[in-house]
């Protein structure tokens, strides 16, 4: 099927000469099939097999040394992985010595029984022994034999044919074997890749690893494993599936082989890739922590893992503390993972947006709400925030930096901060004023605002003007003394002197309740005020019970807003009103 012409496509052919490439299917030839991954689901995690301390570690410029090795392999242990490929022990005495110390830590106890050591070795007499050398002593490894078979590389790199390179595989393997023989005592299986899978044609790879599956004599108690890499990509991610599916119907012995993929990321689609391959039949995924390797890297365990996560799979590895296994694999990679990384970056559960912040406010609201319905803890209650695929928590993520304000931000996400770090939850009505507010100072700095900065605003913009001593920018109005009492018909009154510009004096007002009978008093002193809206509640920011109110005001034409803070709900009240007739009186 070739693709859609588009008349209405504006672009123009670009200068590069893409003619120098040839599709996938002028390389490979994938057989015509009747798939079945594409209606098939993910139901439980495969086996992760991570190659960090190997194929990792020889895409980094500065590759671990012994130290770094150790802590990688115990986090890596520590999360729950069961087969750990460790190095290639042939091609350097550091990997050949950490796989010699892993012997001494296995034969101490120090690794535990269900834990299976991988090596790596290509198809040559002298590198097969010197692997076997490497594991004497570890009572479980996989030896892991590879040799590359694709078409470019038989003639370009090996200079073989097909016959010829199926006969230097079938040497390796009746080697590994005897040497396997030799140690009855020890759990030595196998494990074969050959490398540049997807660029070799099916029925060839087929005879290749059939082949071994009757050398090794696999059973379904002792399989072995073939796995199938991409090892650089050159199709869309369903050619690669479709390879897979191929493979996993036509296995010989089938229940006795593991079938293992190992995706690169040359395309960007290793993920992908690798959870098409899954769909497909295969049972085991080789890859790294967040994505190292050679070019644009392996396929990322990580994202994989999350991925499953999200749809109610448990992933059988220990994610909890995302930000603690980041930073062990920063420090042993000397490599930053991206701020933008899934699941682990900084900012990957961070909204700036203003669209985005009120609904993951509301979403967390409501979450709160179904908990209480359900009577069951939060951490517990089915997720279902918006723009939040996984509950940070579960990865050991605090709320904190979930919302984050600068100028492109919107009056949910500053409602949201100032209500969970400072206890301050603004009235509806308030929050765009606020939000103007704060994307003026936001813009001048062009910075983002913390939650503290938040604070420091709002205190500034609607307190200030009401409190004694306050920077209220143009207002006139100080209250320097006031009492209130009830009369006994019901009555409130309220005796005050206030400062009016450079007037001074007592003034009294009666109402029906105290604030009412302050606006009496400000009347009776030249100032109309009409409350429009009130409201109240308490807080415990910084340690102490604390009351917060906010009253809109009709100040001469001039609609403000204020607010107080205070111990006492009255005085906070009071300085509320103030507040807003301070803006009032600077807005005039």
């Amino acid at each position: 099927m070739t693709s859609p012409a588009y008349p209405w496509n504006p672009q123009r052919p670009s200068p590069m000469p893409h003619h120098r490439y040839r599709p996938y299917q002028d390389r490979v030839h994938v057989p015509a099939q009747d798939r079945t991954w594409p209606s098939a689901r993910i139901e439980r995690a495969p086996l992760w097999v991570p190659v960090d301390l190997r194929d990792g570690n020889q895409a980094l410029a500065e590759p671990m040394d012994t130290g770094r090795k150790r802590r990688f392999f115990d986090l890596l242990v520590s999360m729950g992985f069961k087969e750990i490929e460790v190095g290639y022990p042939s091609a350097s005495r550091a990997d050949f010595d950490f796989v010699r110390d892993l012997a001494a830590l296995s034969a101490s106890g120090g690794i535990p029984d269900d834990v299976s050591i991988v090596v790596f070795t290509p198809a040559k007499p002298d590198l097969i022994d010197r692997t076997f050398e490497s594991i004497e002593g570890l009572p479980r490894a996989v030896v892991h034999l590879y040799i590359p078979t694709s078409q470019v590389w038989r003639d370009v790199v090996l200079g073989r044919s097909r016959a010829q390179v199926r006969e230097v595989v079938t040497e390796a393997a009746t080697r590994m074997a005897r040497l396997a023989d030799a140690r009855p005592g020890a759990d030595i299986r196998y494990q074969f890749s050959p490398e540049t899978f997807n660029l070799t044609e099916p029925d060839y790879v087929l005879e290749v690893c059939d082949g071994l599956t009757r050398l090794w004599d696999a059973s379904p108690d002792r399989p072995v494993t073939h796995n199938l890499p991409a090892t650089v990509e050159i199709a869309t991610p369903n050619v690669y599936a479709d390879q897979i599916e191929y493979l996993h119907r036509h296995l010989a012995r089938r229940d006795s082989v593991i079938l293992s993929v190992h995706p690169h990321n040359d395309r960007g689609t290793g993920v992908a890739c690798a959870e098409l391959a899954v769909l497909a039949g295969a049972q085991r995924v080789e890859g790294c922590l967040f994505g190292n390797g050679e070019r644009t890297g392996n396929v990322d365990l990580v994202t994989l893992a999350l991925n499953l996560y999200a749809q109610g799979v448990d992933p059988m590895v220990d994610f909890s503390d995302i930000d603690a296994v980041r930073e062990v694999v920063e420090h042993c990679n000397r490599l930053p993972v991206h701020p933008r990384h899934p699941y682990a970056g900084d900012l990957v559960h961070t909204a700036f947006s203003g669209t985005h912040q009120d609904a993951i406010s509301k979403g967390f609201a409501h979450h709160a709400r179904r908990a209480a319905e359900l009577g069951v803890p939060e951490s517990e209650a089915p997720w279902d925030v918006p723009y939040l695929p996984i509950d940070p928590a579960d990865i050991g993520r605090s709320y904190e930096a979930v919302i984050r304000v600068n100028s492109q931000s919107g009056k949910g996400g500053m409602a949201y901060l100032l209500q969970t770090r400072h206890g301050i939850d603004l009235p509806r009505r308030l929050r765009p004023e606020f939000s103007r507010v704060v994307q003026a100072a936001t813009d001048d700095s062009g910075q983002e605002a913390s939650a503290k900065e938040l604070y420091e605003l709002f205190r500034a913009a609607y307190v200030a003007p009401g409190e004694q001593g306050g920077d209220v920018k143009g207002g006139d109005v100080e209250l320097s003394s006031w009492t209130t009492d009830r009369a006994p018909d019901g009555a409130h009154r309220f005796v005050c002197t206030l400062h009016v510009g450079d007037r001074i004096g007592d003034f009294e007002g009666v109402g029906n309740g105290p604030l009412s009978a302050f606006t009496e008093a400000l009347a009776a002193a030249g100032i109309a005020v009409e409350i429009l809206d009130y409201s109240e509640h308490a807080t415990g920011e910084g340690g102490t019970s604390e009351a917060v109110a906010y009253a809109e005001c009709r100040v001469g034409g001039v609609v403000r807003w204020g607010a107080g803070v205070d111990t006492s709900v009255l005085t906070a009240s009071v300085r509320a009103v103030l507040a807003a007739v301070n803006r009032a009186g600077a807005a005039r």
